[in-house]
């Protein structure tokens, strides 16, 4: 342990006898900057609209160049057939409406190529017509089913992302004496949320904050992150220690395996947890580590490790029910930085299989603000990993400031993504 942490420990031993946490309030859910998206998502659309109606001009264009070509050439040279390629063209940037008008427009050009060259009564030219109607039939068809596929695939992907948001709620920019960034990158491509989940609560000038990560990733393992912020912000404002904070919530996970799984599946269910306890008006911080990655204190010039001198098992080890979990003390002061953190950032390989530096790596940056700290660690761990993570990765940036903010509402935070 250095120097700079063991004095800090030294002072935080001294604060040992802090006034117990009292929270008790609702939720507060923050959605900065929504209305900046969705005017940017009509603008998007507008811009989609007007490019595919330019787009338009093409086939059309190409439907008069092949009929004056046509006409003009040999009567041993026939380029009407070329006109099925306006109608088969169109899909590609339009639906099956467009399709569809280009499609008659093609038919009536090659129904003015087969009057001018002999009439309709020639089986050349019944062919070719025949053949264009049904070809841009079976073209208006296919579009108009690609067009319902992707607007139910639309559909079913806004549920997803409405049910992601409901199950993880975003952090604010500020809470108590905080300043808050988050960052959650999921392993399994077009999801929001996976294995990994954060959560805060605030009241009565306390704050409490939870990191965790439950076994496996992506989609399959949101039932389980699902299960701990329930119960965390069932348990969170009461009148508990974070041990018994930690022990709720490992009641939580045994009676969903015992309840829900089988009995192989359930021995195998486990989940890491870090808990943290921050008064407003105390420099001592309180946590209690199950399992979990112990967080980085940054303060201008150093970032240290803060250990966990007797870390718990995971929640829902096989066996683990009767453990006795311990709390460890330090001193978090105006203007350092607590940076909690999955073992998905730490665990991210290059391709040389080296491990991501997270410690030294925010070292370099401990006077970054929290989002820029957030925005540097993205991508330098994208970077690190090649563009893809193997596992679900979620950072909190907890930086502490001389003055509390006091929120509007009181209550659960969770969930919130630094995605750029």
């Amino acid at each position: 342990m250095s120097r700079h942490f063991r004095r800090r420990a030294r002072r935080a031993g001294s604060l040992r006898g802090a006034a117990r946490l009292s929270v008790a309030g609702t939720p507060v859910v923050a959605h900065a900057g929504a209305m900046g998206k969705l005017q940017g998502c009509v603008s998007g659309l507008r811009r989609s609209w007007q490019s595919s109606h330019a787009l338009l001009l093409l086939p059309v264009l190409l439907i008069v160049v092949i009929t004056v070509a046509d006409l003009r050439a040999p009567e041993d040279i026939h380029l009407g057939p070329a006109l099925v390629i306006a109608p088969a063209l169109t899909p590609s940037f339009a639906g099956p409406r467009s399709t569809a008008l280009v499609g008659a427009l093609a038919v009536v050009a090659q129904l003015l190529i087969a009057v001018l060259h002999g009439g309709l009564t020639t089986a050349n030219h019944i062919v070719q017509i025949v053949t264009l109607v049904l070809l841009s039939v079976i073209v208006v068809v296919y579009s108009a089913v690609r067009d319902r596929r992707r607007a139910q695939l639309a559909q079913v992907r806004t549920v997803a992302e409405a049910a992601q948001h409901v199950l993880m709620w975003p952090l604010p920019e500020h809470i108590g004496p905080l300043r808050i960034a988050s960052l959650y990158l999921a392993a399994e491509d077009e999801a929001q949320i996976g294995g990994d989940l954060y959560a805060a609560t605030r009241c009565d000038g306390e704050v409490r904050v939870l990191i965790g990560d439950v076994r496996g990733k992506g989609l399959s393992a949101i039932g389980e992150a699902a299960l701990l912020l329930g119960a965390f912000r069932e348990s969170a404002h009461r009148h508990i220690t974070l041990p018994d904070l930690a022990t709720a919530l490992e009641q939580s996970v045994q009676r969903y395996a015992e309840d829900l799984e089988p009995r192989e599946e359930a021995a195998e269910r486990f989940a890491t947890a870090l808990l943290v306890e921050i008064p407003d008006e105390d420099l001592v911080t309180r946590m209690t580590s199950s399992g979990h990655p112990p967080p980085l204190l940054l303060s201008p010039g150093h970032a240290v490790t803060v250990p966990s001198l007797h870390p718990s098992p995971p929640l829902g080890v096989h066996g683990a029910g009767g453990i006795e979990r311990t709390l460890d003390v330090f001193s978090f002061e105006p203007g350092d930085t607590l940076l909690l953190y999955t073992d998905g950032v730490v665990e991210a390989r290059d391709a040389q299989g080296r491990f991501y530096p997270l410690a030294e790596r925010v070292a370099q940056w401990t006077d970054a603000s929290p989002e820029a700290l957030m925005f540097r660690i993205r991508r330098d761990l994208l970077a690190h990993a090649g563009g893809h993570l193997g596992d679900d990765a979620a950072l909190i940036a907890l930086h502490r400031t001389s003055a509390v903010h006091h929120p509007h509402h009181h209550g659960v935070l969770g969930h919130g993504s630094a995605r750029s």
